[in-house]
């Protein structure tokens, strides 16, 4: 009786110190059951859940080889007030769920509770910010809304300020609390895995709290979640307030009375005569600096453009350096630090005091076209995080300087190989092969996974930056648009874009959507296969341009006619094949009848799908866009060597008004 007593209890404690599941996320890749990843994975979760009781509510664990695909990378993180037994049931839990309910063969995920998070993969994660993220909001609406929303943005101001300042090896984690109203409290929470970067704990979290006034302006409550980060408020409490420690007492004063001799006197009246000194000195100087600021700002106060751009960006405030800075990396953009020049300006590699490289974009004062660019590539990239995309560090907007700065691409952009009789056969097949598959991953995740549905509109070899192990990175998204979910298409009267990448829709009627930037990956897997540029492609025999080429080999079987010839000797056929198949398939004419990037990334990683059979594809570009389109601008010819390309390479179009 006494035993079923206890059971009883002890059941009902474990069910009131159950943790709250908010949400998760699983790969469509499997894990073949009874294999070395299964056996790693359980190594990883045991190891996991065995060091749940560590006091800093964070761990994590790699097993297996480096270099082996069943290498598995785990970590937790606690929620900075709970104390260890709550952490200990949680992980536990994550742990139990994941296996038998949530994702038994994933082989990544991501789940989240109330006092925990818990994630694996293959793929190594460590030290690196990324996507996906879950937002889950209170539908109560608040009263006053703008004084909640300053209330709300100086309380998340002084949380992000001290969990990114956090001592080495300390929680990254901050609450505040501020009464809003007499029967409201305002409480707000924020914590970083500290596995990341102070510089990447502040970006995580302001791209977290920028997102929030798009899913939940007015909303009493509200939390975003990232894999790396978390940010949450509420007018409820839900997290322990730990009271800091009391400060010590004053010292007591000495029993007797206390008597001034009249040398202290003396120095008592000095000290009065310094303080005034001091208090009229410091006066002066305020005086003289708000004196020069007004005088800044009367000067300023045609400059609309650039300080409209600035306010415009301060979601991104976390991403923003300082002129000097940069000046001191780049050696005051010295000509042997410069990368390359094209349209909107030069890039400059850089190099900061910890010896991180840098590219640095220097947008040129005359470009038109210059803030409009800055402000979208700044808002949009900001925002992205994935290991197939060009990562933003920061950027710069002082006076006439429009600046933006990326991580340091060592082996330049794609067109700088791929197009050059010389270099091109470094490019072996399977690097291209593997190229392909980044490009396609990477544009997936704009139109799909991340958090936004962006198309890029400039899709093109030389905005695919080659990093050290040539995994491609796409980049410049200055000419990118947002959609909204549900949206499928838009028209434009500002056609943007390069020649030869742009599908027929766009170039003519002005409609734009995400399969024009399918289109374009077709002509790039083209220009791939082929190691021409379609541009300015010329067959042997005929006019024809690169896409009616092409479709002339796939429809005679000769397709492989169309293969670079440095790569007759390490080319596989089947993986040519069907890349030439994907790419014809993207370069239809009409957008319906072109694959999604999904089903590309789909068709790339799997034999067993089958593709439909090509149509003849679209081929006005060769000809019919020079003679029926009025062009009021065409940007220069110039292509960027190393670094971050500029959107201007191969003749892109700033200003095109279809018919």
């Amino acid at each position: 009786m006494i035993t079923l007593v206890l059971l009883s209890l002890l059941s009902s404690i474990i069910s009131e110190a159950a943790p709250t599941y908010q949400h998760h996320y699983c790969s469509n890749e499997t894990f073949t059951p009874n294999s070395t990843y299964q056996s790693n994975l359980n190594l990883v979760l045991s190891s996991l859940s065995s060091n749940s009781s560590i006091e800093s509510g964070f761990y994590n664990i790699t097993v297996g080889q480096n270099s082996s695909n069943n290498t598995i990378y785990g970590l937790f993180l606690c929620r900075g007030d709970v104390t260890t037994e709550v952490c200990q049931v949680c992980v536990a839990t994550a742990t139990k769920n994941l296996v038998q309910q949530y994702c038994p063969r994933g082989r990544w995920v991501v789940i989240w509770y109330d006092e925990c998070m818990l994630r694996y993969s293959e793929p190594n994660f460590f030290i690196i910010m990324d996507d996906p993220s879950f937002y889950e909001w209170d539908n109560t609406a608040v009263a006053e809304l703008d004084r909640f929303n300053k209330l709300l943005a100086t309380m998340f101001d002084d949380s992000v300020t001290r969990a990114q300042n956090a001592p080495l090896g300390a929680k990254m984690f901050a609450t505040k609390e501020v009464e809003f109203s007499s029967s409201l409290t305002l409480h707000s929470l924020v914590q970083c895995t500290p596995d990341i970067s102070s510089f990447d704990c502040r970006k995580c979290l302001r791209g977290a709290i920028a997102y929030l006034p798009t899913c939940c302006s007015g909303k009493q409550g509200a939390r975003g979640l990232y894999p790396s980060c978390n940010v949450r408020y509420d007018v409820h409490p839900f997290y322990r307030i730990i009271p800091s420690p009391p400060l010590p007492p004053p010292p007591p004063a000495s029993p007797g009375l206390v008597t001034r001799t009249n040398n202290e006197k003396r120095q008592s009246s000095s000290i009065r005569i310094i303080a005034i000194v001091t208090s009229i000195a410091v006066s002066v100087v305020l005086l003289t600096m708000v004196y020069c600021f007004c005088r800044r700002k009367l000067k300023k106060k045609y400059k609309v453009k650039e300080e409209d751009a600035a306010k415009e960006i301060t979601a991104e405030e976390c991403l923003i350096f300082d002129l000097a800075t940069l000046k001191a990396a780049t050696n005051n953009f010295s000509d042997e630090n410069k990368l390359g020049k094209g349209g909107f300006g030069v890039v400059y590699k850089g190099t900061f005091l910890g010896g991180q490289e840098i590219a640095v974009k220097r947008l040129s004062s005359s470009s038109k076209q210059g803030v409009e660019e800055f402000k979208n590539e700044v808002s949009l990239l900001a925002k992205l995080q994935h290991r197939n995309l060009v990562r933003l560090l920061g950027f710069c907007l002082e006076g006439k300087e429009k600046i933006l700065v990326y991580e340091y691409v060592p082996n330049k952009s794609l067109d700088y190989f791929l197009f050059d009789p010389n270099k091109q056969r470094l490019l072996d097949w399977s690097s291209r092969y593997k190229i392909i598959g980044g490009i396609a991953r990477g544009i997936l995740y704009l139109h799909e996974d991340s958090r936004l549905r962006i198309i890029h509109r400039d899709l093109k070899a030389s905005n695919i930056l080659l990093d050290e192990e040539m995994n491609p990175k796409v980049s410049d998204f200055g000419m990118a648009r947002i959609f909204g979910i549900d949206q499928t298409q838009d028209n434009t009267r500002k056609i943007v874009g390069t020649y030869g990448y742009m599908p027929p829709e766009y170039a003519i009627r002005g409609l734009y959507s995400m399969k024009s930037d399918v289109y374009s990956f077709g002509v790039l897997i083209l220009e791939i296969i082929s190691g021409k540029k379609n541009s300015s492609f010329s067959s042997p025999s005929t006019s024809e341009n690169l896409l009616s080429y092409a479709w002339k080999h796939w429809r005679d079987g000769t397709f492989l006619e169309l293969l670079d010839p440095t790569l007759r000797d390490s080319y596989s056929r089947d993986e040519v094949k069907r890349c030439l198949h994907i790419g014809l398939e993207c370069i239809q004419e009409s957008p319906a009848e072109r694959p999604t990037m999904a089903s590309i990334v789909l068709m790339l990683n799997s034999y067993s799908v089958s593709l439909p059979s090509p149509q003849r594809p679209a081929f006005f570009l060769h000809s019919r866009t020079e003679t029926s389109m009025p062009i009021k601008e065409l940007g220069s010819d110039q292509s960027t060597s190393n670094g971050i390309p500029s959107s201007v390479n191969e003749s892109s179009i700033t200003e095109v008004y279809p018919r």
